[in-house]
């Protein structure tokens, strides 16, 4: 295939330069696959067969970082942009199903291309846009199939990594994956163990956001047991509610798929529903009951995002999310509570979650979701009327209080009591009537 494609002034100045040298130069790996699929690419990266010593001599007038210098790989800056520059290598064995314990660099672009994981990364481009494809990667990119580049068992076993970010690639393009290297990503999948909690949780991250979700999701999930076992109990697990048309994985993954694509919110879903198993109680008629499963699962979702090495962060607000998630918020009282818990932004993440949870259920339960939309515009009419919600709004602070006669270890309590009954409409928020309140409680006490 020869035709010709733009690329920012810093890549094609790279590449130039180094063909000036005589060395041969290529754009590889995912930003050819994007610009052939015709998306936007991102990250560039340049392969050729000038050495590492020999790179930075080129480029010795600009910021050089020896990124991975080991294994052939600098970083190039300039201004603003970078890009990775790596020396055509082939790689030795992996013993840590990781990293290659050692790397021999090649002149040949056919050697470089026959080491990378699948046949969509392994197409070259120069800049005179001859393609460089001996895997067919180009055709597997029309027929959005993903195919490892030579014996999937062997690609597997070099990178365990490669099993996750196969079937994120899978989430993201939209495209199957051919039947040998689906196999291969089944048998080998226990690889998985050894890679890092950071890599995976950064690869799912991504994957629970992608077009193509709900498809990889059901079909792959023994994958994501290797990381999160705790889903395996709810693979196929009848919830025997008349509220429910789907066993707890299903359910699950449709909730994910009907989420906007906020990670925060998919990740909630995708555990939102994780201790039903284990709080399931079937009545005397048979009906399955799942008491306390929005509270378990929020603890389950904290030790399971721990493991993954997620942030605090992030972890405070997903299981945030999971143990309000079957919470009824019906009144205005209702919704100004809620804001008060979790804030503006965590308060329409959980709208979604609620919405996206009914969207999985029986249709019936659709007329939920309508309610739940009303609760947000509702939510935004008290938030643009600078309703009363938090403890900053009050007419009356500490100082306040203390001054009234309360004790110090007091004053928190008070507040909130004042707070709770200003947003119930029970008491108006100006100082006098917030005083006399405050007095009443102190007496009490």
């Amino acid at each position: 295939m020869n035709a010709t494609f733009d690329f920012p002034s810093e890549v094609s100045f790279i590449i130039k330069s180094l063909e000036d040298y005589g060395f041969d130069t290529y754009l590889v790996g995912g930003c050819v696959r994007d610009i052939l699929s015709g998306r936007t690419a991102h990250d560039y990266d340049i392969t050729t067969n000038a050495r590492p010593n020999q790179i930075i001599e080129a480029f010795k007038n600009f910021n050089v970082i020896p990124t991975g210098i080991k294994h052939g790989t600098v970083t190039v800056l300039i201004g603003n942009f970078s890009a990775e520059i790596t020396t055509f290598r082939t790689d030795g064995s992996y013993s840590d199903s990781r990293h290659p314990d050692s790397v021999r660099f090649s002149d040949s672009i056919y050697d470089d291309l026959s080491r990378r994981d699948f046949t969509i990364n392994s197409i070259a481009m120069p800049l005179n846009g001859n393609i460089i494809d001996p895997f067919c990667g180009l055709d597997d990119i029309k027929n959005k199939i993903l195919r490892c580049t030579g014996n999937p068992q062997k690609r597997f076993s070099e990178d365990a990594l490669r099993i996750l970010r196969c079937i994120r690639f899978s989430s993201e393009l939209g495209f199957s994956v051919e039947p040998q290297t689906s196999d291969a990503l089944v048998q080998q999948s226990e690889l998985l163990q050894s890679v890092s909690a950071e890599r995976i949780h950064s690869e799912l991250d991504r994957l629970i956001c992608g077009e193509n979700c709900f498809d990889v999701l059901m079909k792959y999930y023994c994958i994501i047991a290797q990381f999160i076992p705790e889903i395996s109990p709810c693979i196929g697990f009848d919830q025997h509610s008349p509220y429910h048309k789907y066993n707890v994985w299903e359910h699950t993954v449709r909730a994910v798929n009907a989420a906007p694509h906020d990670k925060i919110i998919r990740l909630a879903l995708l555990l939102h529903d994780i201790a039903k198993p284990v709080t399931f109680k079937a009545d005397s008629n048979g009906r399955g009951h799942f008491k306390g499963h929005a509270e378990k699962g929020s603890l389950m979702a904290h030790d399971i995002l721990k493991r993954l090495k997620y942030d605090n962060s992030t972890i405070s607000n997903i299981t945030s999310l999971i143990f309000y998630h079957s919470s009824k918020i019906h009144s205005d009282y209702d919704i100004k509570h809620m804001l008060s818990l979790l804030g503006q932004k965590q308060f329409f993440r959980l709208m979604d979650v609620m919405h996206s949870d009914n969207c999985a259920k029986q249709d019936f339960v659709l007329s939920e979701a309508a309610e739940i939309l009303q609760l947000s515009e509702r939510a935004d009419k008290l938030i643009e009327n600078n309703c009363c919600i938090c403890l900053s709004q009050l007419d009356i602070n500490g100082s306040d209080i203390l001054s009234l006669g309360a004790k110090p270890t007091s004053v928190g309590k008070i507040l909130h009591q004042l707070l709770d009954l200003v947003m119930s409409d029970c008491l108006e928020n100006q100082k006098q009537s917030l005083s006399d309140k405050a007095q009443q409680i102190i007496y009490e006490i």
